[in-house]
């Protein structure tokens, strides 16, 4: 008997460790036992990561690779697809350009293997315009972020606070007030904002972290938390898998049960992407309302019948609590 619990045994870490053979699909993903996991690039190409591959120390350890050299694009309404570059510490770099004093501040971070082009900037940045007179600034942190998985997941915490240390001088230029600030974060972009809400004292209004990094992010104490802003909010929507299932936030929303598959994916990598479709749906539609539900397991089951509360949006003011679950359409806006 004890020697078919140790086969057993070695069949179940075997197959956990074993290649998955269909890019993007992580059916077989057992969290912190797999070694191996799909995750999509910049434009929802699934690439396969190596969980256990060591971190690239000499990167780490320089810092202009490890946020110093951030790039910070900004897009208003008179530039909505060339960015002009801030600089941080200099305040030619804002004179010079479009930077609207006094209105809103939209802060996007990509995830790994992207950049400032990247899809979850490219289909934001369009409908915070759409809606709002305001200053849209993506981080470009790619030289970090194209390392592999563990290498990036290590600068998380660096790049996000040289973004919080540049938010502070650039609030300081322009007499923004902190009550203007939205950061918006995908996969480690999420992580990363919240390293930056923590450094500037938790000071920006709203925190939105776009199904939030989840391999190597359980019970780390430099993930997303509900600490990092004045409202944070977490949308799951690949949660055990790509993304973090617990709920982190001051608000967390769970489409669809917030697992994959999503209506209309049938892989992992696309669920996670979905969530900053989601997003900018809300942004544009603000219509996806959550209901509030006693746990995630409720959330995960649609189960959920309490208050009614909006999912995303680019509403500075919003303030809320609690677990919510809601159903979505397969299209746009969903």
């Amino acid at each position: 008997m004890k020697l078919l619990v140790v086969i057993a045994a070695f069949v179940t870490i075997c197959a956990a460790s074993a290649i998955p053979a269909i890019p993007g699909d992580n059916s077989h993903y057992v969290e912190g036992v797999s070694r191996y996991i799909w995750m999509p690039d910049g434009e929802g190409v699934p690439h396969l990561v190596d969980l256990e591959e060591p971190a690239d120390v000499s990167l780490l350890n320089d810092m202009s690779r490890n946020g110093a050299n951030n790039q910070y694009w900004l897009f208003t309404r008179r530039n909505p697809t060339n960015h002009q570059l801030l600089v941080s510490g200099n305040s030619n770099s804002i004179s010079n350009s479009n930077f609207i004093r006094g209105a809103p501040i939209k802060v996007i971070v990509h995830g790994w293997n992207s950049n400032g082009r990247s899809d979850v900037n490219t289909v934001i940045t369009p409908a915070l315009l759409q809606v709002e007179n305001c200053n849209v600034i993506v981080v470009d942190w790619n030289r970090l972020a194209n390392s592999n998985y563990i290498t990036a997941a290590n600068g998380v915490p660096g790049v996000g606070q040289h973004l919080g240390n540049f938010l502070t001088w650039l609030v300081g230029q322009t007499g923004t007030n902190w009550n203007n600030v939205h950061l918006i974060g995908f996969s480690l972009g999420a992580h990363v904002v919240g390293n930056a809400g923590r450094t500037t004292g938790s000071r920006p209004a709203r925190v939105t972290g776009l199904d939030p990094a989840g391999p190597r992010w359980g019970n780390n104490n430099r993930a997303l938390n509900r600490n990092d802003g004045q409202y944070v909010e977490a949308i799951h929507t690949d949660g055990g898998l790509l993304g973090i299932f617990d709920s982190i936030a001051d608000a967390d929303f769970y489409p669809n049960g917030g697992r994959n598959p999503q209506p209309g994916c049938w892989i992992s990598s696309c669920s996670h992407s979905r969530a900053y479709e989601l997003f900018a749906a809300t942004v544009k539609y603000n219509r996806l309302q959550g209901r509030r539900c006693n746990n995630t397991n409720e959330a995960e089951n649609n189960r959920c019948s309490g208050a009614s509360f909006n999912m995303g949006n680019a509403q500075l003011n919003k303030r809320g609590s609690g677990i919510y679950g809601l159903q979505t359409a397969r299209n746009y806006p969903y």
